[in-house]
């Protein structure tokens, strides 16, 4: 094994490669909870790539059969059912993984410098898993599918002079049809997972160049061994890799406990009228997009103007990406940081799962109402945030880890 190891390393640098980002990468030894979500990622990523696959050799992508290929699915083929339940619960549970994933970094400052790269491919991978989940929502050819298409595909509309040209050209057509069902499968199963997997690339090499951030905030590179060896750090694997799996265990657990006995949730994870077939003369009582979704949705309709509405919505995502550059804190993490921040990020939060709500339930004036201070306290956390974390009071950074 170890003269096939020398001549594989004298070609490609597998051991290398073991070495920087596993074995001899150093993170600090005080991760928390908050750091099994990075892991439960790129598993359940996995697992959408895979069990993709399997469901594209059943499916057929054309308007006349979509749905049918889908009901053959969960009738017909062998595991079938399975198959689509760990798919379709599956883009549930990477949105819960991903928000808290986000969330640890809000709470620990880890778009802070020297990592903002790390989150601007993070912010984008958001984005792409975003699109992918739009396109592969329209697959099922059920009527949610279509007429939630519809809804969203016409936004594009709005936009001034070129809006008409340009909701035609996604669709392909004068109206969502199977020409569109052909592209969005296309976009779903191929461009779209390529393009994120090279932004988890990136990702990866990314944090693993600056290293990863810790509870604390504190930069362990900074105390090291004579051997070059952070004081806080340890080694990636086999110790994380090792904890992560003890991560994953209870994942699955909770993961085929909802396949099992809740794989639609109640209609948030496979909505009830998506068990019917696209009828393009018959619209759902209440078009609203699937829960991960709605936070964006609620921010769309409570602006009255529908052009308004669409800019508040892009800069909603847009402006998560400027993050880095908004949080003037002298420290990272929320433990050290003065009050203002700590309520602003609670504000943030309730906000968002708000406006979630929201999202789901049929409009009526009160709580329109509701999503209208809710998108105004979503972006002034934003907004505010050079000025509150600029004059608030910090504590003091201790110079090592406190576990």
């Amino acid at each position: 094994m170890s003269k096939f190891m020398e001549w594989v390393d004298a070609r490609f640098p597998a051991t290398k490669m073991w070495e920087d980002h596993l074995s001899k990468y150093y993170a600090p030894k005080n991760f928390n909870f908050f750091y099994f979500f990075g892991s439960l990622a790129l598993l359940v990523l996995v697992n959408q790539i895979v069990t993709g696959i399997w469901l594209t050799m059943s499916y057929t992508p054309s308007a006349e059969e979509a749905f049918a290929s889908v009901e053959y699915i969960m009738r017909d083929v062998e595991y079938g059912w399975i198959l689509r339940y760990l798919h379709s619960t599956g883009a549930s549970a990477f949105f819960v993984v991903v928000y808290l994933h986000m969330f640890r970094g809000l709470l620990y400052g880890s778009y802070q410098k020297p990592r903002e790269l790390v989150w601007i491919f993070g912010m984008l991978i958001y984005l792409m898993l975003m699109a992918e989940a739009f396109m592969g929502y329209l697959l099922p050819w059920g009527q949610m599918s279509y007429w939630g298409a519809q809804v969203i595909i016409s936004l594009f509309g709005a936009i001034p002079v070129i809006g008409a040209d340009l909701t035609q050209w996604i669709r392909g057509d004068y109206l969502i049809s199977g020409i569109t069902l052909n592209r969005f499968f296309a976009l779903h199963v191929v461009a779209l997972p390529i393009v994120i997997l090279g932004l988890v690339v990136l990702h990866i090499l990314a944090l693993h160049e600056v290293g990863s951030n810790n509870p604390d905030g504190v930069d362990i590179k900074k105390k090291k061994d004579e051997n070059g060896i952070p004081l806080d750090g340890i080694a990636f694997h086999p110790y994380y890799t090792v904890k992560d799996i003890v991560g994953v265990v209870v994942f699955l657990f909770v993961f085929c406990f909802v396949i099992f006995f809740f794989p639609e949730m109640g209609g948030y994870f496979l909505e009830k009228p998506n068990f019917e077939a696209a009828n393009p003369f018959k619209t759902p009582e209440h078009i609203a997009p699937v829960w991960y979704f709605t936070p964006f949705y609620a921010i769309l309709r409570a602006i009255p103007d529908k052009l308004m509405g669409v800019i508040a919505m892009g800069a909603a995502i847009a402006v998560l990406f400027v993050l880095p550059w908004l949080d003037r804190s002298p420290v990272k993490s929320m433990r050290y940081k003065g009050w203002l921040s700590k309520v602003w990020l609670l504000i943030f939060c309730v906000s968002f799962v708000i406006l979630g709500v929201l999202g789901v339930l049929a409009p009526t004036p009160g709580r329109t109402l509701l999503s209208q201070v809710c998108t105004f306290l979503y972006f002034a956390y934003f907004i505010l945030m050079p000025f509150y974390t600029k004059i608030e009071k910090t504590k003091p950074v201790p110079e090592r880890v406190t576990g």
